[in-house]
C-alpha cells in the first residue's frame, strides 16, 4: 500500500519539476536529431537509444506533443515550432486512421495541445490556424466513434484494433477525441443522413468498459476485487453478448496489468471534469447528470482506491499484479519497488499516468477526507518519479522516465547484460505523462491556467 505523504504540495514539487524541464529539453532534441519523419515512430528506448516497434503508430503524437508541452511549461518558442511543423507535416493520417482505438492519444496530444494554448492565449491567436485545428478535432472524433460494435443491450463500445470483439480498457483515455469533436458542435453521420451524437458514443463507451474491464467486488467471478481491471473484454460478435475477460499485455486476464489500471484511473478521473463543464440538457438524452456522473465516480474511485492499496509504498507498480515473480519477493508491497530485482519488471509509465488520475479525482472531489487522500497520493507518486532512481538526466540515454516497461509477455523490452528482467528504458507514452503530469502540477503551483484536454469554455 502507498504510504501516503500528506505534507506534500504542489509547491515543493517545484525544484524537481524545473529539474526535468531542463532533462525534457535535451531529450526532445537528441530525438528530433535521429528520428526523423517516416521513419517509424519511436516507442522505447533500447541501450538508452529510441526505436520503432512495428505494431501500431500510437506514439506519434506523443513525441511531437511532448515538444508542444515543453513549450507550454517553460516559454521556450523552439518547441511551439517542433511541434507545430511535425503536426502539419506528419499527423494527418492518424486523424482518418480507421484501423486504431488511438486518437484521442495521437490526436489530442498534437492538435489538440495546440488549439487548446490559443484558446488560452498562450500562442498567437489566428482564425485560420484555429479553423484547421478544429476541423482535424472534428474529424478524428467522428473517425474514431464509427469504429463501433454493439452489444447485446443495444448499447456498444468503440473495439481495439484486434478486432470488433474486444474492448480495450486503454481506449477510455481515448475518448477525448469524442469528447472535444462534440464540444465543436460535430457529429457522426451514418447511413440515410443518420446523425449520431458523440456525447452519446462516448458515455456507451464509458459505462460498457466501467461494466465489463472494471470489478467492483460484487461477486462476478471468483477474482473479482474492487477496482481490478482486466485489459480486455471479449464479445461474440454474432449477438453482441459479454463472453470473457482477455488480455494482451498483462499476464492473466485474471489479474490487473497496472498500466490498465492506470489508463482507467486518469480516463475516468478527466472525464468527470469534462461533464462537469457539460449542461444538463446536454445529459438528459443519454440517461442524466446523476446516473452518468456516477457511473464515472464509481468507476474512477474504485481503480484509484486498487491502486493506492495494491501498490509498493513509493508508489510505483509492477507491471501486473499477478505476475509470477512477485510471489519470490516477499512483502513486496511492504518496500519501495525496487527497478533492480530479479523477478519482475516495475513499470514507472502506469505510474506517471496513475498519479495524474489520482490529482484529479481529488480535486474534483475537493481536499475533505477521500479528496485528499487521492489528491496527496497522487504528489507522493509524482515526487517519487522526479527522483534520481526514475529521471533521467544522463544526456547519452535518450528517455526521460526509467524502468518503463511496454509488452512483458511478448519479450519485447530491453534486458540490459547483468540484469534478469527489463530495467533501465523508456517510453514514449511514459515521457509524454510524465511531462504531462509534471505540467499539470506546475500550472497547480503557479495559479496559471488548469490544465484539461479540453481547455477554457469555448466562446
Amino acid at each position: 500500500m502507498i504510504s501516503i505523504n500528506l505534507q506534500l504540495s504542489p509547491e515543493r514539487l517545484i525544484p524537481k519539476i524545473r529539474r526535468l524541464w531542463e532533462a525534457s529539453a535535451a531529450k526532445i532534441d537528441s530525438i528530433e536529431k535521429t528520428c526523423k519523419p517516416g521513419g517509424g515512430a519511436p516507442v522505447f528506448t533500447v541501450a538508452g537509444k529510441y526505436t520503432a516497434r512495428g505494431w501500431t503508430e500510437w506514439t506519434q503524437g506523443f513525441q511531437y506533443g511532448s515538444a508542444i508541452l515543453q513549450y507550454d511549461a517553460t516559454g521556450e518558442q523552439k518547441y511551439l515550432r517542433i511541434g507545430r511543423e511535425r503536426t502539419v507535416a506528419v499527423m494527418a493520417s492518424h486523424l482518418s486512421h480507421i484501423g486504431v482505438h488511438d486518437h484521442g492519444f495521437n490526436n489530442i496530444s498534437t492538435y489538440g495541445n495546440l488549439w487548446r494554448l490559443m484558446r488560452q492565449g498562450r500562442i498567437k491567436r489566428d482564425p485560420r490556424e484555429r479553423d484547421f485545428y478544429e476541423l482535424a478535432l472534428k474529424i478524428t472524433g467522428a473517425v474514431q466513434a464509427a469504429r463501433w460494435r454493439n452489444t447485446a443491450d443495444g448499447t456498444g463500445y468503440i473495439y481495439s484494433f484486434n478486432g470488433p470483439q474486444s474492448l480495450f480498457v486503454d481506449t477510455i483515455r481515448s475518448c477525448r477525441a469524442l469528447a472535444v469533436s462534440h464540444m465543436l458542435g460535430h457529429v457522426l453521420m451514418g447511413e440515410r443522413d443518420a446523425k449520431i451524437s458523440l456525447l452519446g458514443r462516448l458515455i456507451e463507451h464509458a459505462a460498457n468498459t466501467a461494466r465489463y474491464n472494471i470489478y467492483y467486488g460484487e461477486g462476478r467471478d471468483s477474482y473479482d476485487i474492487r477496482g481490478r481491471t482486466a485489459h480486455e473484454s471479449i464479445f461474440n460478435v454474432n449477438d453482441g453478448q459479454y463472453r470473457c475477460p482477455s488480455t494482451q499485455q498483462g499476464y492473466s486476464p485474471f489479474s490487473t496489468w497496472t498500466r490498465g489500471l492506470a489508463w482507467a484511473m486518469l480516463g475516468y478521473a478527466e472525464e468527470l471534469e469534462f461533464f462537469a463543464t457539460l449542461s444538463d440538457k446536454e445529459l438528459t438524452p443519454h440517461g442524466g447528470r446523476k446516473k452518468i456522473e456516477a457511473m464515472l465516480l464509481k468507476a474512477a474511485s474504485a481503480t484509484c482506491d486498487f491502486y493506492i492499496d495494491h501498490t509498493p509504498v513509493d508508489g510505483i507498480p509492477y507491471w501486473d499484479t499477478g505476475a509470477p515473480g512477485l510471489a519470490k519477493m516477499g512483502d513486496y508491497l511492504g518496500k519501495p519497488a525496487d527497478p533492480h530485482n530479479e523477478h519482475e519488471p516495475v513499470d514507472s509509465s502506469a505510474a506517471a499516468i496513475a498519479a495524474q488520475g489520482l490529482l484529479r479525482l481529488g480535486r474534483y472531489l475537493g481536499r475533505k477526507k477521500q479528496g485528499q487522500r487521492y489528491w496527496q497520493a497522487g504528489l507522493t507518486v509524482a515526487s517519487r518519479l522526479l527522483d534520481d532512481e526514475y529521471l533521467c538526466t544522463d544526456r547519452r540515454h535518450q528517455g526521460l522516465l526509467l524502468h518503463s516497461v511496454y509488452h512483458r509477455p511478448n519479450g519485447w523490452d530491453y534486458v540490459p547484460r547483468g540484469s534478469k528482467v527489463p530495467c533501465g528504458e523508456s517510453s514514449m507514452w511514459g515521457d509524454y505523462h510524465l511531462r504531462e503530469l509534471a505540467l499539470y502540477i506546475q500550472r497547480v503551483a503557479d495559479g496559471g491556467p488548469y490544465y484539461t484536454f479540453f481547455g477554457p469554455p469555448l466562446r
